[in-house]
């Protein structure tokens, strides 16, 4: 056997003893920190790291243009400054954006029910609505994931 061969070999053994796929990739997007943080430790505690974060629906758009691959999870609060999340959810559909997305709000709810309706007119994936704070429980389902311990 070749070496090539010999180190794949290890590489496929390794994957086959986790027995896992590796976690999604994640960003969030709100403008307040402290929110930014709960769920931040909210997905580190589901096994999901590193973690993009955008303070801004314009800033999340940039990061966007720069990623190699979209994330396969955006989860977007719809009430920010500069870009809310309804005009990202916009800019989201005109990238044909195809990973799910998860969109919360801890202002109103009649919001997050328009806002919901606007990304799935466009054909988004839209894996969950929620109202802040989000528990891990509620993003591990979100994102098809089994919360942990």
């Amino acid at each position: 056997m070749s070496d090539l061969t010999e180190k794949l070999k290890g590489v496929v053994a390794v994957v086959e003893v986790n027995g896992k796929n590796p976690p999604p990739t994640v960003l969030v997007v709100d403008d307040d920190e402290f929110s930014r943080e709960v769920m931040g430790e909210a997905l580190a505690a589901l096994g999901i790291a590193p973690l993009l974060m955008a303070q801004s629906g314009r800033s999340a758009v940039r990061m966007l243009e720069q990623l190699a691959r979209p994330p396969d999870f955006i989860i977007c609060d719809i009430f920010m400054p500069d870009m809310d999340g309804i005009e990202f959810v916009g800019e989201l559909a005109q990238r044909q954006y195809r990973g799910g997305l998860v969109l919360v709000t801890g202002v109103n709810v009649d919001m997050l029910a328009v806002a919901r309706q606007i990304a799935l007119s466009r054909k988004l994936n839209v894996t969950g609505t929620f109202i802040k704070p989000l528990h891990k429980e509620a993003l591990a389902l979100a994102l098809g994931l089994e919360a942990a311990g």
